[in-house]
């Protein structure tokens, strides 16, 4: 874990290292002021000698302007690395989760990547700040203090020790019973980001249903839960600070009660007893203060555990070492295959000996009930998974073989969900291919369908589009990503119920286009409604993650009855594919 995150310093590692060093020159003349104070007192003031006050009061002056400039400079340079230390250490989290298939993206939950990236970074940035400066402090001045005060007087130095020991088993009492209970608590951050998360992103549903008190009650527990936790951990750290002034106190009524009869019998000086008073709330201060940086660091070392899970992950799906980088056509072969998601659970397959073979340019239709596996097959093919058994080729290469953004370039999938960034049109389209003119896009458009609508808003394709497209209709967003995925000119296009929210005689004009302008383009249709799949030249039938039917509508109707069935229930208007009591169903 520390060898993970050390790696994230990179350029910062100057300022890092700069950071001590300014704060070593700190320390050392906060130490040797209290030493000059003593022959300050000893020889100036009680001697009478206004030459030496003059002279070791400069002396004081200038040690203490050393001190401070280093210490802004340690400030200058700790602020510098633990920014940067943070920046880096969140780019390569998103780095990295850039390169995560679909199966690691399932062990995180996007609310748990968000408090990972964010709540568990800050805690690391401000451990990391505090390490490179108090880490460094509190031992120097510890050490020097406790050098200083055995030069003046050995026998009063075993006060220290015996505080030193009291301290060193509260800390370590307090650090194991803490550690476990920070873990828990930026677990619960995850719940609580989770609970804002859906209901941010679902307000108009949580609106339209009228669930305002209900999503209100469910944040209250999730922030009730994080507070409970935080009360338990703060308690325990809560008693750092009476054992520490329980200390200090001793340790000063022990040194006023022994060092007054040392100095009575001649045996220490005032201005030697006035240092060691110094010294002694050096060493304590310091102690306080690596007992805050060990706290820190007890707090820190759960968000450091989390984050280099993320950055740890091996992603299950990588490119080999000599990819082919060119797909040759868009045919597609399933050998085989059978799937099954790594999850907590059953482990059954969700696709079950598939076995089908799509030439080059074919219009394919898949249809099928709800958890029949339609999205997971055509998965598959952009390799967003890799099959458990069996094996995807696509242009007579396995995909394992292909470059993964060579093959997904010429794979271009219309998602269930339909998901637009805030930017302008042009901006959106775009992602299908970042140079595109925008004469490339309005023919997009045009076979999407989609420029019906954009040639009407005031700024047609420099229009404002809001994050998640939530300025546009349903129908509209569609069509906008099947002119994103159109501007890639795929060998391969997926459209997984891609045209649900468009009226059928759009429907129809976008399918229409697909057959004359991207003949030889090869086209899977992931659908509810006949209607969109009935002029493919094959359809596929799924049912339970099996293949229960693969042929033209028309042979389809004779020969498989699930089809057949839910052709004569939506041409009857009562229903699609999930229509209750149809035969053959979920």
């Amino acid at each position: 874990m520390l060898k993970t995150l050390m790696k994230q310093i990179g350029e910062y590692k100057r300022a890092a290292i700069l950071t001590p060093v300014f704060m070593i020159g700190e320390v050392l003349m906060e130490v040797l002021i209290p030493y000059i104070t003593a022959n300050l007192i000893d020889e100036g003031i009680e001697a009478a000698n206004m030459a030496a006050v003059w002279k070791y009061g400069l002396i004081m002056l200038v040690m203490a302007f050393i001190s401070l400039m280093c210490g802004a400079m340690s400030g200058k340079y700790a602020a510098y690395a633990s920014t940067g230390f943070a920046a880096n250490l969140r780019r390569s989290m998103y780095e990295k989760i850039q390169t995560y298939s679909f199966a690691n993206i399932d062990k995180f939950s996007t609310a748990g990547l968000v408090t990972r990236m964010t709540t568990d970074v800050t805690n690391l940035q401000n451990a990391f700040q505090m390490i490179i400066r108090m880490a460094v402090r509190p031992p120097m001045m510890l050490i020097l203090s406790v050098i200083m005060c055995i030069t003046i007087s050995p026998s009063l130095s075993t006060i220290f020790l015996v505080a030193v020991i009291v301290l060193a088993i509260a800390l370590s009492i307090l650090i194991v019973n803490t550690t476990k209970i920070f873990r828990q608590t930026f677990e619960k951050y995850d719940a609580l980001n989770a609970s804002v998360q859906e209901n941010v992103s679902a307000a108009r549903v949580v609106k339209a249903f009228v669930r305002e008190d209900y999503e209100t009650d469910k944040f209250r527990r999730a922030a009730g839960n994080l507070r409970a936790m935080f009360v338990k951990a703060e308690a325990l750290i809560a008693l750092n600070n009476p054992v520490m002034m329980m200390v200090v106190y001793g340790c000063i009524i022990s040194l006023s009660w022994f060092g007054a009869k040392q100095v009575v019998s001649g045996v220490l000086t005032t201005g030697q007893l006035t240092s060691m008073f110094s010294y002694i709330m050096g060493i304590l201060m310091s102690l306080m203060m690596l007992s805050m940086v060990f706290v820190m660091i007890t707090m820190s070392t759960a968000s450091a555990a989390r984050i280099s899970e993320v950055l740890n992950e091996v992603p299950d799906i990588a490119d080999p070492a000599e990819p082919v980088m060119d797909v040759e056509n868009g045919q597609i072969d399933f050998n085989d295959v059978s799937f099954a998601y790594n999850t907590e659970g059953s482990g059954e397959n969700v696709l079950q000996d598939i076995d089908l073979h799509i030439r080059s340019g074919e219009t394919i239709g898949i249809i099928g009930g709800t958890g029949s596996g339609k999205s997971t097959l055509v998965s598959l093919i952009s390799r967003l998974y890799d099959a458990t058994e069996g094996s995807v080729a696509v242009g007579g290469v396995n995909v394992k073989d292909y470059d993964q953004e060579a093959l997904r370039n010429k794979v271009a999938v219309v998602l269930q969900k339909n998901v637009l960034f805030s930017g302008t049109i042009l901006d959106n389209l775009r992602w299908g291919k970042e140079d595109a003119t925008e004469e490339e896009c309005i023919k997009a458009c045009k076979l999407a369908c989609a420029d019906e609508f954009i040639e009407k808003f005031p700024d047609r394709y420099n229009s404002w589009v809001e994050q998640g497209g939530n300025n546009l209709s349903g129908g509209q967003k569609q069509r906008l990503c099947i002119a994103r995925a159109l501007l890639k000119d795929p060998k391969i296009l997926i459209l997984d119920d891609s045209t649900s929210a468009v009226d059928t005689a759009t429907d129809a004009k976008i399918r229409d286009a697909f057959a004359n302008v991207i003949p030889d383009t090869t086209k899977l249709i992931i659908a509810q409604r006949i209607s969109s799949v009935q002029h493919a030249d094959r359809i596929i039938v799924l049912n339970d993650g099996k293949v229960d039917g693969f042929d033209s509508h028309e042979n389809l109707l004779e020969t498989n009855e699930i089809y057949r069935d839910i052709y004569e229930t939506q041409l009857k208007g009562t229903g699609d594919f999930d229509e209750p009591g149809r035969e053959g169903g979920n």
